[in-house]
């Protein structure tokens, strides 16, 4: 399967990451999450008046 040789060697070279990523407690996920619904209210708001509705609409929610 070529798509897994090449995703092999980048996972071994990455190991510790990969590692720190399953075992560690804490994650991004807050910050993610954050960005996330941030992008959903510019799409919503997208061809609209500006930064001034988006800003309130942030700041609302």
């Amino acid at each position: 399967m070529p798509g897994l040789t090449g995703f092999a060697p980048h996972m071994l070279r990455d190991l510790d990451a990969v590692t720190a990523g399953l075992t560690l407690e804490w994650s991004s996920g807050g910050t993610e999450g954050a960005a996330n619904r941030i992008k959903k209210i510019k799409r919503q708001l997208y061809g609209r008046a500006g930064f001034e509705p988006l800003r309130k609409m942030i700041l609302l929610q």
